[in-house]
């Protein structure tokens, strides 16, 4: 690889191996002053694996690291700072009770007469926070802040340690659209100083945004370098090795031909929790996909959190095959066939220092124990065979879930769900954070699920996702069922149109009739 006059950093042959898994086989890469460099892969394609050999965490096994033109070995973060190496992690690296001044310059505190110089160090923290362009008190607590303020004291931090390669992994995952445009601001602002930044995503529509080169890598190996402007398309074909021409793989039933009403296995019936939603109602039928679309704060997640039983309700009803369901009950939620995959997988779906196999087997443990013993045997028979199914990339059953790449921790997720032979599956952001071609995996897995006469009722703020997958659209406002459209009726424009449409009645805590598609579609943005 031949180096350019305005080279930051350079990877060559870079091959690091773990028990059973070679992550990295051979890859280059390199990072020139100013620019965005896309780190382009599927999950467990081992762009972490890259990402924590440059931030000191891991060391490889063979290859080398050059920075400014001088071969380096990378030991730890304190190594990775004096290099000028900054990384940003999904996780962020903060502490929630100290305060904004001083998590940026944790361990590095200006002193004056042995002691903290708190006045200096806040001074220091509001040019670097001025910088980045948020308004935030450097003597806030960190865990007043909001996920996009978090974002942008990470990256002050970064700044303090006069990082010039500033390395993103996944950034905008939980970042609403202004936020972005927000990041993509600072971002912009940093290659002009001549700071470079390798960003990870999974947003393919980010990278002719932001981005100036790509390097996939695909299974451990760097299989091309490609400028940013390339077609999605090509670059989906280079992450996966294969074309993938239908990205939304809905199979929907004809429908001119006559067929008998399937079954409703989910009733939801005016379910209102005063002052979070209001008179909910709506259905999910065998073998359909109902998709949940609205804007953050809609209501969307709390509606289907109370559906399960997690959440308490104050009125209305909830039946699975016309038999009603307790309140606030998640046993009986389970015991009836209702499952949850959550939008948080790590907080609420697994168990991050258990096994793939114990993950697996967690709704079915009660059925699997006979006077207090469990069936070892028949457990870790079910857990291979759904993993095998799903196609989960592992060591092995024993591995620890907390490291396995995000799509395979959402395939342990549903599969878990599948083993219990859940008759109505909801999804709460199904894909959130993975890559195109886990995201068409699990589609498919979707299809089987409704295909056996299951139920999904699936939630996503992908709009594109919600309108390939579902064979109806309710779109929630203010905590109410703006309106429901059918698949043919659904189309962006008029989903936005109902998601921000005003409820007929001005309180929230009164009944309201659900707004009919003919009557909601007037867009009060002119669109």
């Amino acid at each position: 690889m031949s180096s350019s006059p305005d080279e930051l950093l350079r990877i060559e042959g870079i091959r690091k191996t773990f028990p059973g898994v070679v992550a990295l086989d051979s890859v280059d890469f390199d990072l020139r002053r100013g620019e965005v460099h896309v780190l382009l892969g599927e999950n467990g394609a081992g762009k972490s694996t890259l990402i924590k050999m440059l931030s000191g965490a891991y060391r490889p096994d063979a290859g080398k690291i050059v920075v400014d033109g001088e071969k380096v070995r990378i030991h730890g973060a304190q190594d990775a700072a004096r290099l000028g190496i900054a990384t940003i992690y999904q996780e962020f690296n903060l502490v929630p009770d100290l305060t904004v001044a001083e998590n940026i310059f944790l361990g590095r505190q200006p002193r004056r007469l042995g002691m903290i110089d708190r006045k200096r160090m806040e001074a220091d923290a509001a040019v670097l926070l001025e910088r980045v362009g948020v308004s935030v008190s450097p003597r806030a607590r960190v865990r007043e802040l909001g996920i996009a303020r978090l974002q942008m004291v990470e990256i002050a931090k970064a700044l303090s340690l006069d990082a010039r390669v500033l390395i993103m992994d996944e950034p905008t995952a939980v970042l609403t659209s202004g936020e972005v445009e927000k990041l993509f601001r600072i971002v912009r602002t940093l290659r002009e100083d001549g700071v470079g930044v390798v960003f990870i995503t999974h947003h393919l529509e980010e990278i002719a945004a932001l981005g100036d080169r790509v390097t996939v890598i695909r299974d451990g190996r760097s299989v091309g370098q490609v400028p940013a402007s390339t077609p999605e398309d090509e670059l989906v074909r280079m992450m996966v090795g294969r074309s993938i021409e239908l990205q939304y793989p809905r199979e929907r039933p004809d429908s001119n031909q006559e067929s008998d009403t399937p079954p409703a296995l989910l009733t939801v019936d005016g379910l209102t929790r005063n002052g979070v939603f209001h008179d909910v109602t709506f259905e999910v039928r065998a073998g359909e996909v109902v998709g949940i679309a609205g804007l953050v704060g809609a209501g969307r997640t709390e509606v289907v959190r109370a559906v399960f039983g997690a959440d308490p309700y104050d009125r209305g009803s909830v039946a699975v095959a016309g038999s009603p369901l307790p309140r606030h009950d998640v046993n009986a939620a389970m015991t009836a066939g209702i499952g949850l995959v959550p939008e948080d997988r790590k907080g609420q779906g697994l168990l991050l220092d258990a096994s793939v196999e114990e993950n697996l087997g967690l709704v079915t443990l009660r059925a699997a124990t006979r006077g207090g013993l469990v069936d070892l045997k028949g457990q870790r028979t079910a857990a291979a065979k759904i993993a095998e199914q799903l196609g989960v990339r592992m060591a092995g059953l024993g591995q620890h879930v907390r490291t396995l790449s995000g799509g395979n921790q959402q395939k342990v997720v549903i599969g878990k769900w599948l083993l219990a032979d859940t008759k109505v599956l909801i999804l709460d952001e199904p894909t959130r954070g993975i890559d195109v071609g886990a995201k068409v995996e699990i589609y498919q897995l979707v299809n089987a699920l409704t295909a056996a006469g299951h139920a999904v009722l699936m939630i996503s703020s992908d709009l594109p996702e919600v309108l390939g997958m579902s064979d109806r659209v309710l779109v929630m406002a203010q905590g109410r069922i703006a309106g429901e459209l059918s698949a043919d009726e659904a189309t962006q424009d008029s989903v936005m149109a109902l998601a921000v449409s005003t409820p007929t009645t001005a309180s929230l805590t009164d009944s309201v009739t659900p707004v009919t598609p003919a009557t909601a579609v007037e867009d009060p943005r002119g669109h």
